[in-house]
């Protein structure tokens, strides 16, 4: 018994080691799980679309916005970007938003109107003379237009400029009756284009944005006149089928950088923050690029053989007025843009022109 003392006690040794190394190996493992499940709550992927073209200086800018928010979230929050309209037209986005397959987008003001119609007064036409007067007013409109933005589900990020719109078309345009002659697009489903057509006597045709380049090439396809800011008819490549503009500017088109409410609120606080703040930085940065870049995209627009023709007269641009104001009471009419909305931007307008005199 005494000499077989030493095994009993190595193996008593053996054992409690063994339940030792277990528990350990146990505890180990589910701490390596609990960390490993902590990491992959922390990680969010921002599926985001935009109808811009890859290689744009806008692109460019959203594609640095991705990577900010990924270095200063330490990988937390990344994006993964769709540009050029893989992912449709903007109604085509935004059901993909609602239906979660995206998380957020960047809109035009026609994909603005499918969210929080009433933002549009900010680009309704021939209302601001210039960028002042509707820096202006978008800056007093904003708490109310991000509100209006939250009820329907969504985040407002930045605010992008398109820029000032013009007409481009491959016969001459200098007149209004010329106009009503063309065989005008008109984005499917836009009730300010819808308006301002019905109030000009003007029958347009409509198709998805993502038609138009083919329509234009067609040998006879069914438009010859479109509408788009300089850049991004240079962008989109529609001035290579083309031959004139109109000198006049419409509006300067707005744009929206937003996320659903449903992913937005998943984020941790920090992210939700980080965010903001650096939407904001880039809808501003884009408002900067597009500013600048336009008269640049005009020059180019003319040496690539572009004619701007048709600079109004007093009765003419009296006319136009008397149009834009039909268009709105329709707007109003329907409740598209609210009384409300277009009687306090009006009065913000004439309260800035008022301080300037």
């Amino acid at each position: 018994m005494v000499l077989n003392a030493p095994i009993l006690f190595n193996s008593a040794i053996l054992r409690q080691s063994f339940i030792f190394l277990s528990l350990f190996s146990w505890v180990i493992f589910f701490s390596l799980l609990l960390t490993s499940s902590t990491h992959a709550k922390e990680q969010y992927t921002l599926k985001f679309a935009t109808l811009v073209p890859p290689d744009t200086a806008w692109m460019k800018e959203i594609d640095r916005w991705a990577e900010d928010v990924y270095q200063k979230s330490n990988g937390r929050l990344k994006f993964k970007i769709y540009p050029g309209g893989v992912m449709g037209d903007e109604p085509d986005v935004l059901r993909k938003i609602r239906s979660r397959q995206l998380q957020g987008a960047f809109f035009t003001g026609y994909g603005v109107g499918r969210i929080y119609s009433s933002a549009r007064v900010l680009e309704m036409p021939f209302l601001f003379e210039n960028t002042n007067e509707s820096d202006y007013v978008r800056e007093q409109l904003m708490p109310e237009i991000e509100a209006g933005f939250r009820f329907k589900g969504f985040e407002l990020l930045g605010w992008p400029e398109v820029g000032t719109i013009h007409f481009f078309s491959k016969q001459p345009i200098n007149s209004l009756e010329a106009l009503k002659k063309r065989r005008i697009w008109l984005w499917q489903g836009d009730p300010v284009g819808e308006a301002f057509a019905d109030a000009s006597g003007i029958s347009p045709v409509p198709l998805s944005i993502i038609d138009v380049y083919s329509q234009l090439t067609a040998k006879h396809g069914s438009i010859d006149t479109v509408y788009n800011s300089a850049f991004g008819a240079l962008t989109m490549q529609w001035h290579t089928k083309l031959s004139y503009a109109t000198n006049i500017s419409m509006t300067n088109a707005i744009g929206s950088l937003v996320v659903s409410n449903r992913f937005f609120k998943k984020l941790p606080e920090d992210l939700q923050q980080l965010l903001k703040t650096t939407g904001k930085e880039t809808g501003d940065t884009i408002n900067q690029i597009t500013r600048r870049d336009n008269e640049q995209s005009i020059s180019l627009l003319k040496e690539s053989g572009i004619q701007f023709l048709w600079d109004w007269n007093d009765q003419e641009k009296q006319e136009m007025m008397t149009i834009r104001d039909e268009a709105a009471a329709q707007l109003i009419e329907s409740d598209y843009i609210s009384k409300k909305m277009f009687t306090r931007t009006t009065t913000l307008l004439e309260e800035f022109r008022a301080s300037k005199n």
